[in-house]
């Protein structure tokens, strides 16, 4: 099911423009090819491609755990508006369930 829900992600995540944090990034890469020797460089690409991995390996958790809160609140909604007692058409009115 994971797999399913990575899929949904892929298709549907639309990622927030962050233009100032991308120049900053850039501003910053260039700085460290200016001021570091190549091997000191790729170390400090590295632990940005690992901390860049690390937040959208988090970004997917949350959209699957946000994603099952809400299966499970729609089913527990569905099973609670199906095996209530019938109301009255003034408890009606005022029903959560009947506002969805």
């Amino acid at each position: 099911m994971n797999e399913t829900l990575r899929l949904l992600y892929d298709r549907f995540y639309t990622p927030l423009p962050m233009v100032k944090s991308e120049q900053e990034v850039e501003t910053c890469h260039r700085q460290l090819i200016e001021r570091l020797d190549k091997p000191e460089r790729k170390l400090v690409l590295r632990i940005i491609d690992a901390q860049n991995l690390i937040a959208e390996e988090r970004s997917i958790d949350s959209f699957i755990c946000g994603f099952r809160l809400a299966w499970e609140m729609a089913n527990e909604l569905n099973y609670d508006k199906e095996n209530r007692y019938p109301l009255s058409a003034e408890e009606a009115e005022t029903d959560a369930c009947s506002m969805l």
